[in-house]
């Protein structure tokens, strides 16, 4: 995500986008998945999106445009690879994005604590523009798909506006989601949270249907 017009915020990549998603937090949103993260969670969902290279570039005003002149949308989900490691041209696009009147969602894999004890701007910038942060790495031991959209215990949900606050209580009763997509090149995508093991059986079940 390269920006044209804010000064001393370099170029980075953008993995995926979803224009459309139910899956990847409150409500109907577009989902922006970031290229390149330096945690490396062990069995990680997307390690496609650690190295640096092999994103697209756009500029934060073209994303934007995209996002705006989409479907109808409530707000925009930050996801990676690792949103903080973009987090100033984030931080452009969400200021953007908020003054349309757009609800922003933050993943990462760094802790509140960490991003609060940071002196990089755009950590403080990013966190600034997202209504709710959901912090920690994935771990693998500690697997727990019974609330939304996060993937094992240890990971929190951070209301830092009242935009979802009345979700708190509720949380337990979010269902999460999964969506399979065919690609034009019969590629078959899928986002949200699911048990590999269960992905495996659905996409199986998906090649039978189409093979009958």
């Amino acid at each position: 995500i390269g920006v044209t017009g804010v000064q001393d915020v370099c170029s980075s990549d953008l993995h995926k986008f979803l224009p459309l998603t139910r899956a990847e937090g409150p409500g109907q949103r577009a989902c922006v998945w970031v290229q390149g993260c330096p945690i490396h969670c062990r069995a990680c969902a997307v390690p496609l999106t650690w190295s640096q290279a092999g994103g697209d570039e756009i500029t934060v005003e073209e994303l934007a445009h995209h996002i705006l002149n989409g479907p109808s949308i409530e707000g925009v989900t930050f996801v990676g690879g690792e949103p903080f490691a973009q987090a100033q041209p984030l931080a452009a696009l969400g200021q953007l994005l908020k003054t349309a009147g757009l609800s922003i969602v933050t993943f990462s894999g760094y802790t509140m604590d960490a991003i609060k004890r940071s002196k990089r701007k755009g950590w403080q910038d990013l966190l600034a523009v997202s209504d709710l942060l959901i912090d920690g790495p994935y771990v693998q031991a500690l697997t727990d798909l019974s609330r939304p959209w996060v993937g094992s215990s240890n990971q929190r949900y951070h209301f830092l506006t009242p935009r979802y606050q009345h979700l708190e209580a509720s949380l337990a009763r979010i269902p999460n989601r999964v969506e399979v997509r065919l690609g034009r090149d019969g590629r078959v995508m899928v986002n949200g949270l699911i048990r590999m093991e269960d992905l495996k059986g659905l996409l199986g079940d998906l090649t039978r249907f189409e093979a009958d």
